[in-house]
Formats: C-alpha cells, sequence, structure tokens
C-alpha cells in the first residue's frame, strides 16, 4: 500500500520527454518514453523496495531522468534530450509522496543526493553537467543510440 499511493500521486505528475514533452501523462509515477512503448509500473509494485523499483525503472528505458520540478539543471538536462529527440522518462521526486525515499537510494546507487541523476542504457552518466560534457563530446547520442539498438534486436529476436 505504501508505494501504491505514491505511484498513484506520480502518475499524473511526471513529464514526457518525447516531442510532446509538455504534456503530462505516465503510469505509475514515470512518463511513457516511447522507447519500447513500454511504461514502467515498477514505482506501484508494494513488494519491491525503492531501490528495485529504481532499478527497474533504469532497465526498461533508454533514458531516466530522477529530476525535481524546482531544479533548473534537471529542466536543463531534459531540454538536452528534447533538443536531441531523444525520448525519456523524468520521475519528478518532489511530486511523490515518497520521493525522498528514492531519493535516499539514488545516493546509495550514484553517491550523491543532489539532482538531476540521469541514466542512459542502464548506466549512470552523472548529472545535468556531466551529460552536457557527454554531449559536446560527442559520447551522448551514441550511449542513446546504443540502448536503441539493443531494445530493437530483443524486439525482434525470436
Amino acid at each position: 500500500m505504501y508505494w501504491r499511493r505514491a505511484a498513484l500521486l506520480g502518475t499524473r505528475l511526471v513529464r514526457s520527454g518525447s516531442s510532446s514533452a509538455g504534456r503530462l501523462k505516465g503510469s505509475a509515477g514515470v512518463s511513457g518514453s516511447g522507447m519500447g512503448n513500454r511504461t514502467s509500473s515498477s514505482l506501484g509494485n508494494a513488494a519491491t523496495t525503492p531501490m528495485n523499483q529504481i532499478q527497474e525503472t533504469i532497465s526498461d528505458n533508454c533514458v531516466v531522468i530522477f529530476s525535481k520540478t524546482s531544479c533548473s539543471y534537471c529542466t536543463m538536462a531534459k531540454k538536452l534530450f528534447h533538443d536531441m529527440n531523444v525520448n525519456y522518462k523524468a520521475v519528478e521526486l518532489d511530486m511523490l509522496e515518497y520521493g525522498s525515499q528514492f531519493q535516499e537510494a539514488l545516493h546509495k546507487m550514484t553517491g550523491d543526493k543532489t539532482v538531476p541523476r540521469i541514466f542512459v542504457n542502464g548506466t549512470f552518466i552523472g548529472g545535468a553537467t556531466d551529460t552536457h560534457r557527454l554531449h559536446k563530446e560527442g559520447k551522448l547520442l551514441p550511449l542513446v543510440h546504443q540502448c536503441y539498438l539493443k531494445k530493437k534486436l530483443f524486439l525482434e529476436s525470436p
């Protein structure tokens, strides 16, 4: 029940990073990214811990941004992916009733409590500054494409 309430609260409060970036949508605290057309329901599973729910969200999506709505660095990171026409899932921690537990789990995973916490292809790449640096070095888009290819091959395999 504990996480179910967090998930229900989050369903209408998370933004999609696709071409409809301004539209609020999603299921269970994360938004539909269009990558594999899957929407994670991990944040609504009462039987799993925040760490497990975060891991499931990361593994189900090519790009995940754990964010807060009031954070200018989070906005900058989401804008970068939007401008690159890359879909992402954004989890707005400040809009979830139990967002602080998710932020603590992210701290244990990444070594820092700040947002955004950005994952590409299942790997933590850093915050907004790190993400912009990877983009300027020409390394960000190949990471994203690698995930697209992996998911496409997985979907096409018998």
